[in-house]
C-alpha cells in the first residue's frame, strides 16, 4: 500500500465512523431498535470497505479477498434494509 491508499483508507474510517457514531448516539437517544440495526448495518459496511478489505492481503487470492470484503457488505447492506424494514 502507497501513502495515497493508505490517507484514502484513514480518511474512510474517519468518514465512515463518525457516521457510526451520530447514529449510536441516535439510538441512546431514542432507544429506537432500529437505530441499532443502523449502527450494526454502517459498521460493517464500514469495517467491510476498508478493514476486512486490506486484511485479508495474506491470502494473495485476489478472487477470494474479494469474495469476502463483498460479503461483509452484502451482510451490512441486509442489515441496513432490515432497519429501514422494522421502522
Amino acid at each position: 500500500m502507497d501513502v495515497i491508499d493508505i490517507t484514502i483508507t484513514i480518511i474512510h474510517l474517519i468518514v465512515g465512523f463518525i457516521l457510526v457514531f451520530y447514529a449510536a448516539k441516535a439510538y441512546r437517544k431514542t432507544k429506537y431498535p432500529p437505530m441499532l440495526l443502523l449502527v450494526a448495518g454502517f459498521s460493517v459496511l464500514v469495517l467491510g470497505e476498508t478493514v476486512i478489505e486490506d486484511f485479508f492481503n495474506f491470502l494473495n487470492n485476489n478472487l477470494l479477498q474479494e469474495i469476502i470484503a463483498e460479503s461483509f457488505e452484502i451482510v451490512g447492506f441486509v442489515i441496513l434494509i432490515l432497519a429501514v424494514k422494522k421502522s
